[in-house]
C-alpha cells in the first residue's frame, strides 16, 4: 500500500508519516522508507554528518507495525508505544538510504498487542527490538 492508502490506517500526517509504502507478507509487515536528507530531524543530528536518530528507526518500524492492527484502528483510535525492549542499534541511517522494517506482532490481548522487528538497509542490520503498543481511544 501507497502513502494514501496508510493513511487510512495510520492517524500519522505531514513529517511524522515515516512510511513510503507497506505491504503485508502472511503475518509480517514489509515497510519502506527513502531517506531525502531534509527531514526535520537530520537538521540538527548532526551537521555536517546526518544520521537518523535512534527513536526515529523505532518510530519507522512501530508504524509498519500498526499495519497489522488495521482491524483494530479507525476513526478516533490511535496505537502509542507502551514498550521498548532489547533494543539494539546496529548501523548507521544516512540520507539516501533505503530503510526496510520487517515486524510482527507476536501476541495480543486487546486493547495491547506485542511484536518484534527490524530495520535494515540493503540487507544490513540496522536496529531490532522488541514493543508493544495500546490502542487507545473512542
Amino acid at each position: 500500500m501507497n502513502r494514501e492508502e496508510i493513511m487510512h490506517i495510520l492517524p500519522h500526517r505531514d513529517q511524522m508519516l515515516l512510511l513510503d509504502d507497506v505491504e503485508k507478507i502472511d503475518d509480517v509487515a514489509v515497510g519502506h522508507y527513502r531517506v531525502r536528507g531534509d527531514e526535520f530531524f537530520l537538521q540538527g543530528h548532526f551537521p555536517g554528518n546526518p544520521i537518523v536518530p535512534g527513536v526515529i528507526l523505532c518510530e519507522i518500524m512501530a508504524q509498519s507495525a500498526c499495519i497489522l492492527m488495521d482491524g483494530q484502528l479507525g476513526e478516533g483510535k490511535t496505537p502509542v508505544y507502551t514498550g521498548l525492549d532489547r533494543v539494539k542499534f546496529r548501523s548507521m541511517v544516512k540520507p539516501g538510504d533505503i530503510i526496510e522494517t520487517r515486524c510482527q506482532i507476536t501476541r495480543s490481548k486487546h486493547p495491547f498487542y506485542f511484536g518484534e522487528g527490524t530495520v535494515t538497509v540493503d540487507g544490513r542490520l540496522c536496529v531490532s527490538a522488541a514493543f508493544s503498543f495500546a490502542i487507545t481511544g473512542a
